[in-house]
């Protein structure tokens, strides 16, 4: 029983509509010991230092909590999708995706009101 309730208490916040309004909370020291742990697996030399790393995932989460808010649900929500899906939930991933939706959505806004 336990265990059951542990399962649910860590997979609540993987299964929730991400569209609460505010970013979600990554834990940046792990998603940047993952990229370490990758760059070893796959024997290439890492990009960047730890140090690095955390700064750049804490950087993307300032720039992506102002952002988050304004831009839409559907958005977000498949932005949190993607992420998931391919396993690389990061702030700089969810950034990215965040701000090339936008781009793409004021350019199709842009390219509409020429014709």
């Amino acid at each position: 029983m336990k265990r059951a309730f542990l399962l649910f208490a860590v997979m609540l916040p993987l299964s929730a509509p991400p569209a609460f309004g505010r970013a979600p909370e990554l834990n940046v020291t792990a998603i940047c010991k993952a990229r370490s742990t990758d760059a070893k697996i796959l024997r290439s030399r890492p990009d960047q230092s730890m140090a690095d790393c955390v700064h750049d995932e804490e950087s993307a989460k300032q720039q992506l909590s102002s952002l988050w808010e304004t831009t839409s649900a559907p958005i977000r929500n498949q932005c949190e999708s993607d992420a998931r899906s391919l396993g690389t939930m990061s702030y700089l991933d969810l950034l990215t995706c965040i701000q090339t939706a936008n781009d793409v959505k004021s350019g199709s806004n842009t390219q509409t009101g020429k014709q």
